[in-house]
């Protein structure tokens, strides 16, 4: 139970707002409990001066009574559950979008380290479960303790010594939960890890469908996705028959302890000391007594469950960003788009090699630099760099002469525009996909910027159009498009550029020749510069990348974690 008290510790902050409203949710637990307490003695009341006289007269004071406890125990009830209810989902709500904000702010990295439906299921059912510990859990247990006391206590008023004999068997419901709760867990952790596995083989099955039928993989698939199924379901019946064999247990001992009650109010009823109503209202405290004490056992299970979760969305929380707000952020200025790399060297966390070595050019307004070379050479590390995705390991990156460090992210992403490698489509309309490149963007802004065709590419491009930022990085803009695609891209991105500091980082050297200087990357470190007449002349690792021989077939290094998507088969 240590790793379930550290979980809530953890999680129980995140209640802060709402404790007012816990208090009056324990308010109504314990005015139901008097409730139903006061309705069972007004049914002993009744049974013995109604029922057993057959006095009608007898009858309308404790009925009324009963229906006057009963309707207010209804109504606090009502209000009770819902307000529980209410700020229970108020806290998912609260645990959701703290833990997906600070996703959005961890690294590349962690997104290929992670599976896709691993992370979509803790943002879900992991959530969920913890919900069920914080919030649930604690007002189940103020419920049952105070009902346990409240119906105690009546037992003991009727009946101390029969009481106190049926209260020996209730530590058996606490030992049956602790020796159940260890099992527990481990069908728990089990069942979530395999609820992640099955929507991520969901995910990737229909994020790549084409290529699955391409490759008659539907079977494949299927016997993958039956693999994570079964493991599943393994896990869920495995946490289901330990839950159920508790249940069966308690439901064992409940009823060892209503036949011993029974059984010895008979024998008091038969000595004169003990009357029908005492007895049936005695069997119904203890009828009710025992399914809170057997709720606190549960709640053991349910805290155990919970953990799993909680182990899994604290991972994600623990993972820390690759970068941060600086300490001491400088403030705004009017950008006007010079970029220095100053000897800037960097590794990928967990990589063995260093992607870039030695890394030093700069680029101002109105400049086209266009970056190119072999696959894995380094090239979009440049582009992730500069957006700040992540730091050099050395050397510095400076925008007009502010090195990036010292500048708040959300001030260096809007004056430094990305065109990525992967055109990201929101699921939304054109416009709301142009749209999101400048919050706020009028009607007649975003139609200036929109572009005819309808094209993934061209949505990117004028949504980054729209962003009019003074620097603009363009990661293979024309990556996966036919000669005669591209060249219809390209009028559009000269557009794009104009004015503006441009670093584009591509294989496609249709621009080269408009480009003001080209950079050539190979194995992370700048091997030539110049322009593309400059370096065609020269012979180099440039002209052998502009005009290939057939025959130079070579073996090229691996490319870097990020440049690299995995499927994932």
């Amino acid at each position: 139970m240590r790793e379930a008290r550290a979980a809530f510790r953890r999680f129980w902050p995140l209640t802060r707002g709402d404790r007012r409203w816990l208090w009056l949710i324990i308010a109504c637990v314990v005015v139901s409990a008097l409730a139903e307490t006061a309705a069972i003695l007004l049914f002993a009341d009744l049974t013995d001066h109604a029922l057993k006289a057959g006095s009608l007269a007898a009858f309308w004071g404790p009925a009324g009574a009963w229906l006057g406890v009963a309707a207010l125990g209804a109504l606090v009830g009502y209000l009770g559950n819902s307000l529980a209810t209410w700020t229970a989902e108020r806290f998912v709500l609260r645990l959701r979008a703290k833990v997906f904000r600070h996703v959005q702010g961890l690294p590349p990295h962690f997104f290929q380290r992670h599976r896709q439906g691993d992370l979509v299921e803790r943002l879900t059912g992991d959530v969920e479960a913890i919900e069920q510990m914080v919030v649930s859990g604690v007002v189940g247990t103020v419920a049952a303790a105070f009902s346990a006391v409240f119906y105690a206590a009546a037992a003991c008023w009727l009946r101390w010594d029969l009481a106190l004999a049926t209260f020996v068997l209730a530590p058996l419901f606490l030992f049956a939960a602790r020796r159940f709760s260890g099992r527990i867990r481990t069908a728990s952790q089990d069942e979530r890890v395999a609820d992640g596995a099955i929507t991520s083989v969901v995910a990737e099955s229909i994020g790549n469908v084409v290529l699955t039928q391409a490759y008659n993989r539907r079977r494949d698939e299927e016997r993958r996705l039956d693999a994570e199924a079964r493991a599943w379901m393994r896990a869920s019946v495995r946490g289901a028959r330990l839950s159920e064999m508790y249940a069966q247990f308690v439901e064992v001992v409940e009823t060892v302890c209503v036949l011993s009650v029974i059984g010895l109010g008979v024998w008091e009823i038969s000595a004169g000391r003990m009357t029908l109503g005492q007895l049936l209202a005695f069997a119904a405290f203890l009828g009710y007594l025992y399914p809170p004490i057997r709720n606190l056992g549960q709640l053991g299970l349910t805290l155990t469950a919970a953990t799993a979760g909680a182990e899994r969305i604290g991972e994600i929380l623990d993972a820390e960003p690759a970068v941060t707000d600086p300490d001491r952020p400088v403030g705004p200025w009017p950008v006007r788009g010079w970029v220095s790399f100053h000897h800037v060297s960097f590794r990928y966390p967990g990589s063995r090699r260093a992607s870039l070595r030695d890394v030093d050019f700069a680029a101002g307004p109105g400049e086209l630099v266009l970056v190119t070379g072999r696959s894995g050479a380094g090239k979009s590390t440049l582009s992730k760099l500069l957006t700040r995705f992540y730091d050099p390991s050395a050397g510095v990156i400076c925008l007009d002469g502010v090195p990036l460090g010292d500048v708040p992210l959300e001030f260096l992403r809007e004056n430094v525009a990305l065109l990525p490698q992967q055109t990201l489509i929101l699921n939304g309309t054109v416009r709301e996909n142009i749209g999101c490149g400048r919050p706020g963007a009028t009607d007649d802004e975003i139609e200036q910027a929109a572009l005819s065709g309808g094209q993934l590419q061209r949505i990117a491009i004028a949504r980054a159009m729209l962003r009019a930022a003074p620097v603009l990085v363009l990661d293979e803009p024309t990556a996966g498009l036919d000669a005669i695609a591209a060249r219809q891209v390209v009028a559009p991105l000269r557009k794009l550029m104009a004015g503006r500091t441009t670093i584009m980082i591509t294989h496609d050297l249709t621009l080269a020749p408009d480009a003001d200087r080209v950079l050539v990357v190979d194995r992370g470190r700048l091997v030539e510069a110049g322009t593309h007449a400059e370096l065609l002349a020269r012979d180099g690792a440039y002209a052998a990348l502009a005009h290939p021989l057939p025959e130079a077939v070579t073996a090229e290094p691996a490319p870097a974690p990020d440049e690299t998507m995995i499927l994932r088969w």
